[in-house]
């Protein structure tokens, strides 16, 4: 086992003061980094290193009447790539060495404390979320006492904090479970959607690890949604080598988001190419899990392409594995009508979650997530907002869900059909912390949808 000490590079961030005190001289703004349309006005940014820090920010919050949120895209403490770091140092000399089973996709600058409140999952083939992987951990609560949670110590906390959007306090040290490093290789394959779910069960019965399905986003091509590159990860004897000559850089990404933009086709042409090409490569399993994020991208795009501002939102859409193919089909249906643009999207698994409160992982599902290109006009987000309702309404349909925090379009009615339990989340935020002081744009738009 590891402890990761979070307060390597910790951050919270304090909410604005209410009603009636002092406001900051100098105005202090956040925003979400990949859709770029959550920008919140903070009081100030506060970078403590270490826990008796953690445990004078509460009080000092306490004392001023000010709330605590802790947006997951902060520097809330070590972030994957210095924790691999970290534990590949300290196993230098050893020859069987140990790793981390699994981290969020997409980007490597997500905190350990930030995956744990948002119980993360990666592209294990046979695996549950993140809590699975977690032993024990730390947490300051709203009174600043540190209070230890694992499954035998204060063990409602520890399912209401794992996946419970950092809402009960700030985790300040985390005890995680590992699993042996292996070798692995890569098999790439173009198949299609109706292919999919057998195709995973094979995999799986062959002993693959990780793997996913990379779909086609363009509209116009009757493989909309229904082909795609799938890759999966095969354990190799540990004598092999690890030789992965061929990466995709930065620049090449910028690239591949270029044409996601403008020509759609030639997009998924590239990306299967490239993928295809890098069949029989071989990684390790850990390091194989770090990616690369280009936090600027909708930036750097504009300059390339010109146009209104613009990012894309995701959504990620549960659904059962055998109803997969006919989902995408469905969706497929749904965005032409509505004219939303796909950029990029991909289909992986999880198993069911049996432990946080807050679960989303009901059964073993699959995981469709889409990024929707999203104009930053009121007219551009509805549309986008309209996609994204359809989409949690066709996974309701089959006994699916959707992922409650990349954004707030869904209707209350489509949150009690996914998170029946979430009034009584609620309820149990103001059980542990009932003066509120951690609080969130997100918390605060659903304490308004159940108040009644």
């Amino acid at each position: 086992m590891l402890t990761g000490r979070q307060f390597i590079r910790t951050a919270a961030l304090f909410a604005l003061a209410p009603h009636g005190l002092a406001q900051p001289e100098k105005e202090v703004w956040v925003n979400d980094v990949h859709s770029a349309l959550n920008r919140t006005r903070v009081r100030e940014l506060l970078k403590p290193r270490s826990g008796d820090e953690l445990v004078d920010i509460v009080h000092s919050a306490a004392r001023k009447g000010l709330a605590i949120s802790v947006l997951i895209e902060a520097e809330a403490g070590i972030q994957w790539p210095a924790l691999i770091r970290a534990y590949l140092e300290a196993q230098r000399e050893m020859k069987d060495q140990w790793g981390i089973a699994q981290k969020q996709t997409g980007a490597d600058t997500f905190t350990l404390g930030g995956s744990l409140a948002s119980n993360v999952h990666g592209r294990g083939l046979a695996m549950k979320p993140l809590i699975s992987n977690v032993e024990a951990f730390t947490i300051v609560n709203g009174e600043g006492k540190i209070v230890r949670c694992s499954r035998d110590e204060n063990e409602e906390l520890f399912r209401l904090a794992m996946g419970g959007y950092g809402l009960f306090g700030l985790i300040s040290s985390v005890t995680l479970r590992l699993v042996p490093r292996r070798k692995l290789r890569r098999v790439v394959a173009l198949i299609q959607a109706n292919e999919l779910a057998r195709g995973f069960e094979e995999r799986i019965a062959q002993g693959f690890l990780y793997g996913d399905f990379q779909f086609s986003v363009d509209e116009k091509s009757p493989d909309f949604l229904r082909r795609g590159v799938f890759s999966c990860y095969q354990p190799i004897d540990k004598d092999e080598s690890v030789a992965a000559e061929k990466k995709l850089r930065d620049d090449d990404w910028l690239e591949l988001l270029r044409l996601g933009y403008t020509d759609r086709a030639k997009a998924f042409q590239r990306y299967s190419e490239y993928y295809l090409s890098t069949n029989g490569q071989t990684y390790w399993s850990d390091t194989n899990q770090l990616s690369a994020y280009l936090p600027n991208y909708a930036q750097k795009l504009r300059e390339q392409i010109g146009g209104s501002d613009s990012s894309l939102i995701i959504t990620e859409i549960y659904v059962p594995r055998p109803d997969l193919a006919g989902f995408l089909a469905r969706a497929a249906e749904l965005l032409r009508t509505n004219g939303t643009f796909v950029i990029y999207g991909t289909v992986r698994l999880i198993e069911k979650d049996e432990e946080s409160f807050l679960t989303w992982a009901k059964q073993p599902y699959a995981c469709v997530i889409f990024n929707l290109l999203t104009l930053h006009t009121p007219q551009g987000i509805e549309n986008s907002a309209k996609s994204f309702r359809g989409l949690i309404d066709l996974a309701i349909e089959r006994g699916g869900s959707y992922y409650l925090t990349y954004h707030r379009f869904a209707r209350r009615e489509q949150v009690l059909a996914c998170y029946p339990q979430f009034k009584k989340f609620l309820d149990l935020k103001k059980t542990y912390d009932p003066a509120e002081r951690f609080q969130s744009d997100w918390y605060r738009h659903y304490r308004r949808m159940f108040a009644s």
